[in-house]
């Protein structure tokens, strides 16, 4: 594959990971075709035929044109959604079903790309009940857990298995009062706490592992980055000023386990978290597919851009 095919990343303007991977592909000579699926149509444009050698054709942005029948990887960070805010309700709906099922029916079809991550696979790889049920089969110890909307379920399950922590089972935006956007925080809940407002939705609850530390691990194909976050925080997510990293080695049958748990969703990109009880035992906790890493790489030195940029450039798989 030469440096003419392009790596395409789908991604949101406001995406400082992928700025620096972009950055570490153009120093390389590796062409690099940004864009935002939100950007479709005003600033974006597509003509794609299906022949019987694949999908052809090229996509079109302001500064760049891919042809895709020769796309070396296509990167999938954290595009926003189509909108057509110029359309009435009815029609924008309509508009939005075509732009997903046409732009993204292409885009997911592209011959001999690599995808980092498929779509589809990271659509598949974002419930939790799967995630968790995946993290089983593949060897990994995950605490007891109850996904419910009953609430006398819940409270049995917290006499039980108490101390229990609730957290949602996905993370759409949230915004404060202030409409800053914010993390939805891991909490404990008491049995007192059940009332009958879990029944108006889907919950999941978790036996608390008493931890030491925790663990983030990112797979970039074959390489595995840990890296071990002090704290004394419940969720680490909720202070970051908190934290001191250190470089982990995962312990034996960990590493083998990711590389099932990617297998089985056919994901080659995943960061893990992990939960280290005070006995050194890695608890699974989730797999996001699409989740951030950038922050760890001056925390650690370790060569985390370098390893996505050869990942997407196609040097290791």
């Amino acid at each position: 594959m030469t440096h003419t095919a392009p790596v395409l990343v789908v991604t949101n303007m406001d995406d400082p990971t992928t700025d620096l991977v972009i950055e570490e592909l153009h120093g390389r000579g590796v062409p690099v075709v940004r864009f935002d699926s939100g950007d479709f149509p005003a600033t974006l444009s597509f003509a794609a035929t299906i022949t019987s050698e694949g999908v052809e054709g090229t996509l079109t942005t302001p500064t760049r044109t891919a042809d895709l029948s020769r796309v070396r990887s296509l990167y999938y960070r954290r595009p926003s959604g189509f909108t057509f805010p110029h359309l009435d309700d009815q029609t924008a709906r309509f508009a939005v079903t075509q732009a997903r099922y046409g732009l993204g029916g292409v885009l997911v079809s592209l011959p001999g790309c690599l995808y980092v991550n498929h779509p589809h696979r990271i659509g598949d790889a974002e419930f939790k009940p799967a995630g968790l049920d995946a993290a089983v089969r593949a060897g990994f110890r995950i605490p007891p857990t109850l996904i419910t909307s009953d609430p006398d379920a819940a409270r049995s399950f917290i006499k039980a298995h108490g101390p229990v922590i609730y957290k949602p089972l996905s993370t759409p935006l949230y915004r404060n009062d202030e409409g800053v956007s914010c993390t939805v925080e891991v909490l404990e809940a008491a049995a007192e706490e059940i009332d009958d407002t879990v029944a108006g939705t889907a919950h999941l609850f978790q036996t608390r592992v008493e931890k030491s530390a925790d663990v983030r691990v990112t797979v970039m194909g074959g390489q595995v980055f840990a890296v071990r976050i002090d704290s004394g925080l419940l969720d680490w997510r909720t202070d970051y000023s908190e934290l001191t990293y250190t470089v982990a080695q995962p312990p034996p049958g960990i590493t083998e386990a990711i590389h099932a748990y990617l297998a089985h969703f056919g994901l080659v990109f995943g960061a893990f978290d992990f939960a280290v009880d005070r006995e050194g035992r890695w608890w699974f906790l989730e797999c996001n597919s699409s989740g951030q890493w950038a922050w760890l790489e001056p925390e650690t030195g370790l060569p985390m851009t370098a390893a996505m940029a050869d990942l997407l450039e196609r040097k290791t798989t």
